[in-house]
């Protein structure tokens, strides 16, 4: 079974022939799907950013599966793994590649995106470097959060987070709820989560958030300052990129802060801020995916799974992949992150 996007808001199920895996490749029953809010961009608005939506296509690519059949060659995995499963395909040899860049790769090949099916099916072919094993004591379900940690812990290279710092983080949803258990991980002493749906902020509160805003309330720029005696955060992450969230981390970022924006903006153009940018001297990153953080991650998630699990609020069966995007979309029942069964 597959669940393709055949036109915006509109899934449709069917089969899917597979072949045997080639040789240097296994056959994995995907167990479960995360789904991320680029997969509800293209549900939402038939696009993320520059890149239009093509129909049909399949979405998902936050999977775990186990191992079902190995093709020739292959050694050092065996029927019956448990995997974590790599989204990815790099070609290795341009400049990105070739710098240890892999995420910036001029040839990548991304699984969900348009031109290449992605997870929400039951059965995938993969080549090796696109396995990793998932711990024993992570069960399906939690086991899919180790893709958006891979993100987060990326995006902790341009966030440089210190001991002792204070943070801002814009969006509650899971990006920004990852976002906010690593830097809490990592020793961040005081962190506003802003937010403009009620049930995420109390998520985020939950969650150990130090200090959560209603975004439709309050103005969350003027909020922070005053709280922080007009000085701002060392650092602010936007996970959210709407409307003018990208301009709100500007303005909350300390001068000589970090901004760093993780989330991805639906518009290929935005209104920007320079000049808060500039008269702070602002150091400022945007985030493209993970590079080289799905080990770290799966390690992460494995020992503080108690952190990062709590965001699951809703796991489902393909045959309801329709209405999960229908929830997500809406922001209802309370809904945070959804993960779908593909059998």
């Amino acid at each position: 079974m597959q669940a393709e996007l055949v036109a915006p808001r509109r899934f449709e199920l069917g089969d899917h022939e597979l072949p045997p895996p080639p040789p240097g490749q296994v056959q994995v029953r995907v167990e479960a799907v995360g789904v991320c809010g680029s997969d509800l961009h293209f549900f939402s608005e038939g696009r993320i950013g520059n890149v239009e939506a093509r129909y049909p296509m399949t979405p998902g690519h936050e999977p775990v599966g186990t191992i079902t059949s190995l093709g020739d060659g292959v050694s050092g995995w065996s029927v019956g793994d448990r995997v974590a499963l790599e989204a990815p395909f790099y070609c290795y040899h341009c400049e990105a590649c070739m710098s240890g860049r892999h995420n910036l790769c001029a040839h990548v090949r991304f699984m969900s995106s348009p031109t290449e099916p992605g997870f929400f099916r039951d059965r995938v072919n993969l080549p090796l470097p696109n396995l990793l094993p998932l711990p024993k004591n992570l069960g399906f379900a939690e086991g899919t959060l180790w893709e958006p940690i891979g993100i987060i812990l990326h995006s902790m290279r341009f966030a440089a987070p210190a001991v002792g710092e204070t943070a801002a983080i814009i969006g509650a949803g899971p990006i920004g709820l990852t976002t906010m258990a690593v830097l809490k991980l990592a020793g961040i002493a005081r962190i506003w989560m802003v937010d403009r749906v009620a049930h995420r902020r109390e998520l985020a509160a939950a969650m150990g958030a130090d200090a959560v805003i209603d975004s439709l309330q309050v103005d969350p720029v003027a909020e922070i300052l005053r709280e922080t005696g007009n000085r701002g955060v060392d650092l602010a992450i936007d996970c959210a990129a709407t409307d003018d969230s990208i301009n709100q981390a500007l303005r909350v970022t300390r001068p000589a802060g970090r901004c760093v924006i993780t989330g991805v903006p639906t518009s290929p153009r935005i209104s920007f801020d320079f000049h808060s940018l500039r008269t702070k001297e602002i150091n400022f990153f945007a985030v493209r995916r993970a590079n080289h953080t799905g080990a770290a991650a799966l390690r992460l998630l494995s020992e503080h799974h108690d952190r990062f699990a709590p965001m699951i609020t809703h796991r489902r069966m393909m045959d309801e992949v329709q209405a999960c995007f229908e929830m997500l979309e809406s922001y209802s029942d309370s809904v945070g992150k959804i993960v779908v069964y593909p059998r």
